[in-house]
């Protein structure tokens, strides 16, 4: 089956060693966006990078030295993301977020889809 709409979609660019209330803050978001209901939401680890504090981030193989850019694509409709915005206000301590509108095509199989 396949579904054609207009949607918003979030990239939150931030650090690995960001956290919120001592989890991960990919994990706390994710968290917020599965609780609110939203439609896709999904975390990325990059390899190198710099946000607005122009400190270069870069994944590592040792435990101590890990910091990749992490960034996260989260899709929905205006109205879902206009719910998640207040709550990026007070968990992203430093990092970027950016928005933009989005066609969607989804594509499903009704005979694995939930009813």
């Amino acid at each position: 089956m396949k579904e054609q709409f207009n949607a918003s979609m979030l990239r939150v660019h931030f650090g690995e060693n960001d956290r919120w209330q001592g989890k991960p803050l990919h994990e706390a978001i994710l968290a917020q966006c599965l609780e609110l209901g939203i439609a896709e939401a999904v975390v990325f680890r990059g390899i190198e990078g710099y946000g607005s504090a122009s400190r270069i981030r870069h994944a590592s193989h040792w435990p101590r030295c890990k910091d990749a850019p992490i960034q996260m694509s989260i899709i929905d409709t205006d109205e879902q993301i206009a719910k998640l915005i207040p709550y990026l206000d007070s968990m992203v301590e430093e990092g970027l977020v950016a928005a933009s509108p989005v066609e969607v095509i989804r594509y499903s199989n009704p005979a694995t889809s939930p009813m």
